[in-house]
Parts: structure tokens; sequence; C-alpha cells
């Protein structure tokens, strides 16, 4: 997702998959068993006779989950014994193909429950999830470091180039081997004791954090008692407040949801300062208030757990072990990049605020007021003035024409077409979790079908926070399946009766996730272990970045921006407008994030003994906002420690990777413009050199063989319009 949001791939579409990630399972995957008694019953313990195995969603019950990972764990070690103990001696086909075939029941329920996990969780959910966090870690810890298994994988290793074996088989030899090795394998018995206590203890932390980061949100909800303190927002608005004050029975009172990001709702339109002020102190002391949701401990913890794992498997730090695997290969390679880059943003942002000052500056006097400084919760309100006067327009003269339904059946649906050649068509028959849910079918131009699309637009109080896609099935040849993927959001819903008008942020997050699901449906691999978006996480979020240029592509926001009531399209005053500010605030924008990129990077490059004590976190967090030169006190980190939910799952010493990504990201657009743009044989190329090949291929190759030469730092910087550092 763009690095102004929260963007998750989920790649959890096989066990097997997970456990030869290094016991990531435990992490992506904390599931709940309940238990009773496994029958035929179980929606989970065969594969769905719906439509490309679409999950049965009305069938399964929470009570369901507990039988099928239970016998999806015996399953999957009785699987594995025997290939471990295959008296034969080792083949591709008796080890490795073996290992891609094993855990489909795991697999099926762990997905099913970790997807709901994110997108509706409950009370019962979350506590069987925090009771099977260890039992998973062991249950991937006990294949990742069986010996027996471990020594057929060396086998086939050692002699992969003999086997007459072609390529994609030859790297997935090479990919079990080096995560089996990564896992712990060759370590000695007392350290893999040691580091199945570590997996253990950090499944356990991470849910807890998690569940304590949902739990914020909702705790630091803003309660307003007059509606005169809304002064600002839209009649829709204040009744959408309304209404989330009488569902927590505060009746005549107001509510103001919080987003998991430092910067919330309505700081760009609320015009008393006091509120604006509150809002944003209650956004960033989330998880730090030592209350029962307190992450502090669980943060210096878990650092010292990661610190002391790379130590274990032979690394100087955590972000070494990490960054091996990924584009960037070391920690240098990210500290030079955010380094270049975070002189050029800062001096950005502080010419930015320099312009919102004088505006402060003048209407204060217009007032015949005292004047005030610039702070974190002025910066929004401020900014969408300045944009009105530099290029005369904000952001509610667009959302009139942003309708939602529109913006994703004649915006990202239609772009896709175009390009693609992609036809949808939305289903009624097909069982969903919540009622706000859609289900399309998805066709190739030649009307066969490619995959099954979930769109989860709205939020709510049983969704984790952010916007991300994830896959129910995965593509693969060698169980013959094709996907079934999802794209969540967090739009709010519009009070009753009334459309769903999106911000232009809202609509880039729209195509942003709608390029990650287009990377799951294009997927065309024999193995499951490479289908989809199973790339390295500092490339996964690539392609969904190209896909954002289509929003703004003439032809497309022609085609959606149309006004919601008389359908009369955008002015093309306003697009011009547009159109000119697109650079607008890219100084806060980037350093917003390349201080949570920093941040990350200071956490998981520490030693184990020189990890802050739990009091000391956010002493250590402001000390390295210092150090690496991004203490802008008016641009707060987008993510704080406490809340900072990436780097305590699947992106720990990895969010530099929507920056990273963004370089190869700025490379394609040119590329695309130098060949024409919206056109079906640059699609198509897209689509087969680098879309379709997910991990099956090395991640630069696939690029440099779409764009014909190494990335270049030149279009981001110029496509982010960042002034030279002085």
């Amino acid at each position: 997702m763009r690095i102004s949001r929260l963007t998750r791939v989920s790649r959890v579409s096989r066990v097997s998959r997970a456990i030869a990630a290094s016991a990531t399972l435990a992490a992506v995957a904390s599931m709940s068993l309940a238990q009773a008694p496994a029958d035929s019953s179980n929606p989970l313990l065969k594969p769905s006779t719906l439509p490309l195995q679409y999950p049965a969603f009305d069938k399964i019950a929470d009570t369901h989950f507990g039988p099928a990972l239970d016998a999806g764990m015996a399953e999957q070690l009785a699987e594995v014994e025997a290939i471990a103990n295959n008296p034969a001696a080792a083949t591709f086909d008796n080890t490795i193909v073996a290992l891609e075939r094993s855990g489909r029941t795991l697999s099926r329920a762990s997905t099913v429950l970790f997807s709901l996990l994110g997108a509706d969780t409950n009370p019962a959910r979350q506590k069987l999830q925090a009771e099977y966090a260890t039992k998973l870690a062991a249950h991937s810890d006990a294949i990742s470091l069986n010996a027996k298994l471990f020594a057929r994988l060396q086998a086939l290793h050692a002699q992969r180039d003999k086997l007459g074996l072609d390529t994609e088989s030859v790297r997935l030899i090479e990919r079990y081997q080096r995560n089996f090795v990564r896992a712990g394998a060759q370590l000695d018995e007392a350290q893999k004791t040691r580091i199945k206590a570590i997996n253990a203890e950090m499944a356990t932390l991470s849910t807890r954090f998690n569940q304590n980061v949902l739990a914020e949100v909702n705790d630091s909800a803003l309660v307003v008692d007059k509606a005169e303190q809304l002064d600002g927002l839209t009649p829709d608005q204040i009744a959408g407040a309304a209404a989330a004050a009488k569902a927590r029975k505060l009746e005549g009172k107001y509510v103001i949801a919080l987003l998991n990001t430092t910067g919330q709702p309505y700081l760009n339109q609320l015009n008393d300062r006091a509120l604006r002020e509150r809002l944003y102190k209650a956004s960033v002391a989330r998880g730090s208030r030592g209350n029962n949701f307190d992450n502090t401990t669980i943060v210096a913890r878990v650092a010292t757990l990661r610190a002391e794992r790379a130590a274990l498997l032979g690394y100087a730090t955590h972000a070494d072990y990490v960054l091996q695997v990924e584009t960037a290969k070391t920690p240098q390679a990210v500290n030079d990049l955010l380094g270049k880059l975070a002189p050029a943003a800062v001096a950005s942002a502080k010419r930015e605020a320099a312009e919102l000052q004088a505006i402060i500056d003048k209407e204060q006097a217009a007032k015949k007021q005292p004047s005030f400084k610039l702070e974190a919760w002025d910066w929004s309100l401020y900014s969408e003035k300045l944009r009105a006067e530099k290029y005369g327009f904000d952001e509610s003269q667009l959302k009139p024409y942003l309708e939602l339904k529109n913006v994703l059946e004649n915006g990202v649906f239609y772009a896709a077409g175009q390009l693609y050649g992609l036809k949808f068509k939305q289903r009624s028959d097909l069982p969903v979790y919540h009622p706000s849910v859609t289900v399309y079918d998805v066709y190739n131009a030649d009307g066969s079908q490619l995959a099954i699309f979930i769109a989860d637009m709205y939020s709510r109080p049983s969704k984790r926070g952010g916007a991300w896609m994830n896959a129910y099935v995965q593509q693969n040849k060698l169980n013959g399946t094709l996907p079934v993927v999802a794209n969540h959001l967090n739009i709010p819903p519009p009070a009753a009766g009334q459309p769903t008008l999106l911000t232009w942020d809202e609509v880039t997050t729209l195509f942003h996730e709608f390029g990650h699901a287009l990377h799951g449906m294009f997927s065309n691999v024999m193995f499951p272990s490479f289908a989809g978006t199973s790339v390295p996480r500092d490339f996964v979020e690539y392609p969904s970045q190209v896909n954002e240029m289509w929003a703004a592509w003439p032809s497309v926001l022609a085609n959606y921006a149309k006004h919601h009531k008389t359908g009369e399209p955008m002015p093309k005053a306003l697009l011009e407008k547009m159109a000119a500010a697109k650079k607008f605030n890219q100084g806060f924008a980037t350093t917003e994030y390349l201080a949570a990129s920093l941040l990350d990077q200071r956490w998981h490059q520490l030693k184990a003994v020189d990890v802050p004590t739990a009091d000391q976190v956010m002493a250590f967090e402001a000390k390295a906002l210092k150090d690496a030169g991004v203490d802008f006190s008016p641009v707060p980190p987008r993510y704080r420690t406490p809340y900072f939910s990436h780097i305590m799952g699947g992106y720990s010493a990895g969010y530099y990777a929507y920056i990273w990504s963004e370089v190869l990201d700025a490379n394609t657009v040119a590329w695309f413009h130098a060949n024409g743009g919206l056109k079906r044989e640059n699609g198509d190329k897209f689509r087969a050199t680098l879309l379709s090949r997910g991990g099956a291929e090395d991640a630069m190759v696939l690029f440099g063989k779409l764009v014909g030469h190494a990335p270049k730092i030149e279009p981001l910087l110029e496509k982010r319009g960042l002034v030279t550092a002085k």
C-alpha cells in the first residue's frame, strides 16, 4: 500500500509455505481452537464446494476452527513424518512436492480465521487466538527443526543443478533449504530449544500487542459534548458522530473514532483548536498510557527476543536477519536510501511549515488575536487552507464526484479492463461474513474466469485499522486452484441513506489495494510457495503502487469522477487544479513516513543488550528520531512505537519497503508514460513479465525485464517534488 497508509498483504494460503518461511505461521495465523469434536459436518475439514473453493462463511462457526486446526496440525505432522522417514532417497517429488502438498486442512482453517480476526473479530476469537499462538508456533518449529527432514532438503540442495529440473523447481529447492536454515535447522539441540522458546513467547506477545492496538483505538475515541465544537464538519459527519455516540450509549454526545495512525480524521476540518489538540494527543498517547493496553513492555521484550534470535542464527542484528532475503540485502543499503531522502524531505516539510505559519499569522491578525505556533494538530487544517489558496480547491469540492461504488466499478475496474481486458460481474449468491461486503466474479478478456474478488470497504469496531489485501485461495497449478482474493479498507460508513463519498486519499487507497489484488489474481505459477504476492516485502508494494497511477489518468478519471446526484462530470477546471496540486504537501507525507521507517530500523539494528527497558521506550523513540534528523515536531512519525503494528508483525525491519518499492514504482510509471500509458499491450507485458510470476523468479530480474534498466532514484524525487537539502 502507499506509504501514507497501512498496507498489509497476507500471504498465508498454505501452512507449508508458512513453515518454510521460518516459523511465521504463529505470527500471521495465530488461530483459535475451540474444543469440540471434529466431524464431517465441519466445513473446514474439506475443500469448499462453492466456486473456486470460496469459503462457506454461512456454514462456518467459531466452534469449527478448533477441531479443524487440531485435525490439520495432526494431519500435517503425519505427512511430514512420512516424508522425513521415507526409506527411499530424497527426490524432488517425494520431498519438495510432498511438502508443498502438505497441511491443506490447517492452511484452509488458518487462512479463514486469520482473515476474520483482521476483518471481523470478536472477544471469543481473540481469546482463542491468544490461547493457541504458542501451539501453532510449536507446530511450525516441529517441522522446520526436524533433523531428518532437513537432511533430505540438504541432499537435494547439494545436487539441485544435476536433477534435470526446470528453473522454478530448482528455485523451490533453494527456497526450502534457505528457509529451514533461517529457522534454525543447523543449530545444536540446546540452541533449537531456545529458538522454540523465543518463537513461542513472541507469538504470544505479538497477539497481545495487536489486540491492545485495536482495544486502544476503540478506548481512545474522542467524546465531544456539544455540536458547536464540531464546527467545520459536514452535517452528515456530525450525524455520524452522534450515531457513534448513541451506539456507545452516550445519547446527546458525539464520538470521533480513531484510526491506527498518528494523524486522525477530521483534523483537516475541525475549527476548534482545543478539540484538534485533544484529538491529536489522544492519538499519540495510545499504547503508552500505563493502562491495560500499554504496549511498551511488549515492545521492549519483543525487540530483545528478536535480537537474541538473530544472534543465535549468526546475524549481527534482527535487521541483518530480515534484510538478507529482501531485495535491499543489508541494513546499510536501507540506511543509505533513507539517509539520502530524509534531509530533502525535512527541508520540504519545513518550507511547507513556513507557508502554513504565514496563513496562521495572517488569519490571527485579521481577527485581531495573537498568533500561535504551528503544531502537529494544526497541520492538516491549514494545509487544506493553503491548498485552497494556492490551487483554488479543497477536499470538500472533490468528494461529491467520488462516490464509492462508482469509483470502484467505473474507475478501478474500468482501468483494469482497459489495461488487461478484465471484466467484472457482481454476484449476490455467495455468502459473506458481513452485510457490507460485496463479491465479484473476475473474467479474462477471452471469457474464462480469472478469480473471485471480495470487496470489504467499511470500518467497524471489529475490524483492524488500515487497508490490506489477503487471499483465501491462491492460484497454483500443483493443486489446480484459482484465486479468491479480498481487499479491505476502513472507509467511515455514511449515515443511513447517504452516499459514501471518498477523499482523494481513499480513492488512491482503493486503486492501490486493487494493485495487490491484481498481483494475486494474475498469478500463473506451478507451486503454492511462489503464488501471487509471495515476493520479498520490499517488492510486494511495488505493483500496487504502480496501479495508483490510473486513479488520476485522464480517461479513467473522466469515467468515474461524476457527481453522485446529477451524474455531471467533474469540471475541467477542478481536474486541472487537482493535477496542479499533485506534489502538494509531499514534504509532510514523506517526512512522516521516513520518521516511522527510520524508527523501525533503529529498533531492529540493536543488539539484545542495547534494547531499552519498558520505561525507556518513549525516550528511545525521541532520541532515535533526533539522531536521524527527522524530529520536526509539526510532522510526527506516521506510527509511534506502541501502535506501530507493521513492525510488530510481518514488517519488522521492513517498513522501509514502501519507499524502496516506490523507487521501482516511479521507474515503472515512467516506463508506462514512455510507452503510451493505458494500453493493452503495456498491461499484457506487465502481467506476463512480472505480475504473473509471483516468487518464481528473482524480483529484481523481473523488474529489469520489464523496464530494461536498473532502478534510478531520480524519478522518485521528481514524483514527490522534494527540494534539494542545503
